[in-house]
């Protein structure tokens, strides 16, 4: 008996037939997994680039996805680049170290934010590591590809627009904050931005105060100090799964 065939199909769930050859039947098995694993990252990619689901498979024909493990470095400082990286799940963050050995976060990065070299034709040098907060996963495609597709679809070229505009945005708001607010005054912004990315105005999980003092660019116990004042005067509350915001005005006028 030819041991490469069957008398009958060794996966029925995936409606192989008789006679097929063992390798047929793996060609198929992996194509049958592929297929959900496409679908969804095409709809992380029609999500992220707010454009249809023909575009997005036609995006995700072009890329491969990436998996990247907690606290594991994406991107070094200093490396060339021609890849771009659209976040599909996880956070990752863009750090560096000022001429004083200060740790500086430049970017959060949280799914459906691009990173990398981001529709350049030619290579970038990468400013800053980014380094993986929890497991992360990412969609990689060549940046001129990237530029290409924006170029033939003009809702990926607002798309992109949009990210940038949005990025610089956040950037300008944070370079005001370290100017003007004093230390508590920004530990104070950052959670009042954290909970309104939620309807209910809390924050799942507890934001971690070292990375919070990260964010804010100020040192663990300052942060440790504001967040339990606001905890005293009842303006937040703190729990098993997090933290919710009570008062947001209170928070708000808090703010100097």
């Amino acid at each position: 008996m030819n041991s490469q065939f069957f008398g009958e199909p060794l996966w029925p769930e995936f409606g192989i037939a008789k006679g097929k050859s063992l390798g047929s039947n793996r060609s198929m098995i992996a194509e049958a997994s592929q297929e959900p694993q496409q679908e969804r990252t095409a709809l992380h990619v029609a999500n992220a680039l707010t454009c249809s689901p023909d575009v997005a498979a036609e995006v995700v024909r072009r890329g491969r996805l990436r998996q990247f493990g907690a606290r594991s470095i994406i991107l070094r400082q200093g490396d060339w680049l021609t890849l771009a990286y659209l976040l599909l799940a996880g956070r990752a963050q863009a750090l560096l170290y000022s001429g004083e050995g200060q740790l500086i976060l430049l970017h959060d990065y949280r799914p459906g934010d691009l990173f990398g070299a981001i529709g350049e034709l030619d290579p970038v040098r990468q400013e800053a590591d980014v380094v993986a907060v929890e497991e992360v996963e990412t969609f990689v495609l060549e940046a001129a590809e990237l530029a290409r597709l924006a170029e033939r679809f003009g809702t990926i070229g607002l798309a992109l627009s949009r990210m940038l505009m949005a990025r610089l945005r956040q950037t300008t708001a944070r370079m005001y904050e370290r100017a003007a607010l004093s230390a508590v005054g920004r530990v104070y912004a950052e959670l009042l931005r954290e909970a309104k990315r939620a309807p209910d105005l809390r924050i799942t999980p507890a934001p971690i105060l070292s990375e919070l003092a990260l964010r804010v660019s100020t040192t663990r116990e300052t942060a440790s100090r504001a967040v339990n004042a606001l905890e005293r005067r009842g303006i937040i509350r703190r729990d098993a799964s997090g933290m919710a915001l009570v008062a947001p005005h209170r928070l708000e006028a808090l703010i100097i």
